[in-house]
């Protein structure tokens, strides 16, 4: 028995927020005071850094649930089950359910109870929960369920990374511009057919590290309400991703007793081009290798960071063929891997 993706489905919201509406925004240092530098100026540095041109904003009638079950009604279609089949529905993400320009995140009943309503599911040995796990939800999501089904309590689960953080981004703040709307889903089932999952590392590290991302006031000190949004300290979480993430890639590959030759994508959380670069030169100099061409594909330029929507979404549009140049072949090698907030950190090898 092998532990497969057998459909995959995303939901790329319709509106499309260019850097060049960040132009007329007024971004303050966290301290309320004024940035020395003009809006463009800052705009032109943000693209340089993050590789992001343009990002995806879900309607505002839409929430995260629908949007999950948007992605979910594709993967099921994909992978031609029966959705009352289903074992499990496992839904990463950060925030909830978010109303546009409401300060509360609606997270009773779950994500995952409203999608399974809004899949009209039936049978109720099919379980729903959520994940919370920061950007590495998805993935993580992704290892739970392989659990499931290795233990034999399920067959089939469907996994669900969602989420609408521009409804929880401070527009006084420069990294308000990384985030984004989104949703990726995945069936994963037991099947006779070759490949799957291979090997998986977790780690999560909260000594120092668990307020790296936190939600927190707006920058700008002359607004006074309740409101909170997300927040980060960029330097640390950059610093703390290029140290850890490659190792526990090469943990990860190492267990699965593939040579890193045999590798032929990286599927990484799309949370910043030149820090993602990064992550994977330095996984490849640990072997002494230089980064293969087209070895890591990006969607951020065009779909910013939409958190643990990021990876099942550049899988579906590869696999799709919607991303230029990117394809993924059968029996080919894969590493999807992820770092968020926590600090936590997943990657697994798989073979498609």
């Amino acid at each position: 028995m092998n532990i497969k993706i057998t459909g995959t489905g995303s939901y790329i919201p319709d509106y499309i927020e260019t850097n060049e509406n960040f132009h007329n925004h007024e971004f303050l240092n966290s301290d309320g005071s004024h940035i020395n530098a003009s809006s463009e100026v800052i705009v032109k540095k943000f693209k340089a850094i993050t590789g992001i041109d343009e990002r995806r904003y879900a309607k505002s009638h839409l929430n995260t649930s629908d949007i999950a079950a948007f992605a979910a009604e594709k993967a099921i279609e994909k992978a031609k089950i029966n959705r009352e089949d289903i074992d499990y529905i496992i839904v990463a993400h950060n925030y909830g359910d978010l109303r546009k320009d409401s300060i509360q995140s609606d997270t009773v009943p779950s994500i995952a109870s409203r999608v399974k309503h809004l899949l009209q599911i039936k049978n109720p040995k099919c379980v729903g929960y959520d994940l919370l796990f920061g950007c590495p939800g998805w993935v993580e999501g992704v290892i739970q369920a392989n659990a499931f089904i290795k233990s034999g309590i399920a067959k089939k689960c469907l996994i669900i990374g969602a989420e609408t953080l521009s409804r929880v981004i401070d527009p006084y703040d420069r990294d308000s511009m990384i985030y984004s709307d989104g949703a990726g889903a995945v069936i994963l089932e037991s099947t006779n057919e070759p490949g799957g999952i291979i090997t998986h590392e977790t780690a999560t590290y909260s000594l120092d590290e668990a307020h790296y991302i936190y939600f927190g006031e707006t920058n700008n000190q002359n607004i006074k309400d309740n409101r909170r949004y997300i927040k980060m300290y960029g330097r640390k979480i950059y610093e703390f991703a290029l140290t850890h993430v490659p190792m526990a890639m090469k943990a990860c590959l190492d267990k699965s007793g593939i040579n890193i030759s045999e590798l032929k994508k990286i599927l990484i959380h799309q949370a910043n081009e030149k820090m993602d670069e990064a992550i994977v030169k330095r996984f490849y100099e640990l072997y002494n290798m230089e980064i293969p061409q087209g070895v890591m594909p990006m969607s951020i330029g065009k779909l910013g960071n939409s958190s643990v929507a990021t990876v099942p979404t550049l899988y579906d549009l590869i696999l799709n063929g919607d991303l230029k140049d990117q394809k993924i072949n059968k029996d080919d090698v894969i590493i999807f891997a992820s770092v968020g907030a926590g600090m936590n950190i997943n990657a697994i090898v798989y073979k498609h």
